[in-house]
């Protein structure tokens, strides 16, 4: 945009990428004079982070695209508290072999978008765990808890809305913000760290921690957040009609994946485009122009860009691949999601509605239940009559294997084993 002299300034605003930004200006200059470093954070309270973090990624990886060093913050110690900030209730408190089981598994998600290493631009991967779990009680009222107000503290949304709906807020996650704040003063400490992004709903959190830092350390910091997202319809993004969209691999194929992004609505493929992708704006304002069927064309290209960064170029174009046999050959492509079933399961038969769900086709067994009642169900590409429909091995194909569909994009083949 007109106006910044940092390449990441400018990429993220023209992109649509920024909700709220503090001295945006002077952000600006500092990053177009010296190579600065950012961070965000994020729990681990599941084995994978999902679609509803990805924007956040996305924020990380332009941040190394335009010459500055990302921490990718892991909250081994924040996890064991909980962040309230849009939740009714207290999260579910984790163990620490939990915790540091997810935390392993999450750095996979980054080694797709980030580059690791020792250089001055390389992605760092932090834990704080390493500085909140050494913390004193006593010493941390003293030297931190002295520049929280109370007053202030219950204005946050985090707080506030919680209060408002006569939900209980624990002791424990009060002092959430706390902690975040001083994740803040810590990387600024060890790694001259001056920016922390996150979603909107941390805006609060994040300027608290920003002021906390100037106040420990006459350190200059900074907030900048992205939009919370929902589709054109106003569903939540990250979710679909079998669950979370996970970005493991082994919580959901490529090719679920690239389903997803192919199911987007027509009038989100141009925001999604720029901000999933990094194809060129006026690339994009060529795809999101396109209109009637060739719409469809737009919305494969961005299931493929975001397959590519997720999964890599080899998963996506086979991905992209197979949904092109399934849906304009009608051919069963080998490459569809396949499940394991036991033989002797089958040969006794399983009700259709519980094969849906284990196959991943819906979130649960009423969810299972109302996709057959609904029509949307099908087996070896022919409908399931009823939810009290048995599946038994004879409609195994001579390969072992049978079809399962939920409406006309999502396909599992069931191997028998």
């Amino acid at each position: 945009m007109a106006g910044f002299k940092s390449d990441f300034m400018r990429i993220v605003h023209e992109r649509g990428m920024v909700h709220q930004c503090s001295d945006a200006a002077r952000l600006d200059e500092l990053l177009a004079t010296g190579i600065r470093t950012a961070y965000i954070g994020f729990d681990c309270t599941a084995d994978s982070l999902h679609v509803g973090h990805l924007l956040q990624i996305m924020l990380l990886r332009w941040w190394q695209k335009c010459g500055h060093k990302p921490i990718a913050l892991m909250g081994g110690g924040t996890t064991k508290v909980g962040d309230p900030s849009g939740k009714d209730e207290a999260r579910q408190l984790l163990t620490v072999e939990q915790i540091d089981a997810n935390m392993a598994s999450i750095r996979k998600t980054f080694a797709n978008y980030l580059g690791f290493g020792n250089g001055p631009t390389d992605a760092i991967m932090a834990n704080n765990a390493d500085w909140l779990d050494t913390l004193l009680y006593i010493p941390l009222l003293r030297d931190v808890g002295r520049h929280f107000s109370v007053n202030r503290m219950l204005s946050m949304d985090s707080v506030k809305l919680r209060l408002e709906r006569d939900q209980p807020l624990s002791f424990l996650e009060f002092n959430y913000m706390i902690l975040q704040s001083y994740d803040f003063v810590e990387l600024f400490r060890r790694h001259s760290c001056i920016l922390q992004m996150g979603g909107s709903d941390q805006w609060g959190n994040i300027v608290m921690g920003a002021d906390l830092g100037r106040r420990m350390a006459n350190a200059e910091l900074f907030a900048l957040t992205s939009p919370l997202l929902a589709t054109a319809s106003g569903a939540k993004m990250g979710k679909s009609a079998a669950g979370a969209v996970w970005l493991n691999l082994d919580r959901l194929s490529p090719y679920d994946f690239w389903q997803y992004w192919r199911n987007t609505e027509d009038a989100d493929v141009g925001r999604f485009l720029r901000l999933f992708t990094e194809l060129p704006l006026d690339e994009i304002a060529r795809l999101e122009a396109l209109e009637g069927q060739e719409i469809n064309d737009a919305k494969k290209i961005l299931a493929t860009e975001v397959t590519r960064l997720a999964h890599g170029g080899a998963a996506a174009e086979q991905a992209a691949e197979t949904a092109r046999r399934t849906f304009e050959e009608g051919a069963r492509a080998d490459t569809l999601p396949t499940v394991d079933i036991a033989r002797t399961r089958l040969a006794a038969g399983i009700a259709a509605f519980e094969l849906l769900h284990e196959a991943g086709l819906a979130e649960s067994r009423n969810a299972a239940r109302k996709l057959i009642k609904g029509g949307g169900a099908r087996l070896n590409d022919g409908p399931i009559a009823s939810d009290a429909e048995v599946i038994k091995d004879g409609a195994l194909d001579a390969s072992g294997t049978l079809k399962l569909s939920a409406g006309r994009k999502r396909h599992v083949l069931v191997r028998a084993v």
